[in-house]
């Protein structure tokens, strides 16, 4: 998938039980998206276009998304590893077990609270973190907040 911030490009996928339900959700659908989708920009989508057909741009688009995720597992097994240096006895594994540009950290609202509050590391009540908004300037600092938190 191409990410384009800033452009009205994507996809919405709906499950559903049947065709029936299926025609009932598209016709809602369809309702709501018409006043988005009269006339949606087409910046994105030539720019993907054009990634995508050039055998060059696409060939260096692959190698940087390539980059983007090493540098997520990178993040992941930094955090862990300098976990257990702060001294945690918690298993950790699901950090470098999860894929993906989020991790849910396993704490709980309380600990989540304590983070925001004492740390000023943001992130959602359910304990999910922005693995991308980790760097090799800010992790050690994550990872001792979150040991803070969670001892």
């Amino acid at each position: 998938m191409i990410v384009l911030s800033g452009e009205r490009v994507g996809a919405f996928s709906v499950v559903c039980k049947d065709t029936d339900e299926a025609a009932r959700v598209v016709s809602q659908v369809k309702i709501l998206i018409r006043p988005l989708y009269s006339n949606p920009p087409v910046h994105g989508a030539r720019i993907a276009s054009r990634i995508l057909s050039d055998p060059a741009l696409n060939k260096q688009w692959l190698g940087d998304v390539k980059l983007m995720a090493d540098r997520i597992i990178t993040m992941r097994t930094q955090l862990k590893d300098l976990l257990a240096k702060e001294g945690s006895t918690r298993n950790w594994e699901h950090i470098t077990n999860q894929i993906g540009m989020f991790c849910f950290t396993g704490i709980n609202p309380q600990q989540v609270e304590k983070l925001i509050k004492e740390h000023s590391v943001y992130l959602t009540k359910d304990g999910r973190i922005s693995v991308a908004g980790i760097s090799s300037n800010n992790v050690a600092y994550l990872a001792h907040a979150l040991h803070q938190v969670t001892k």
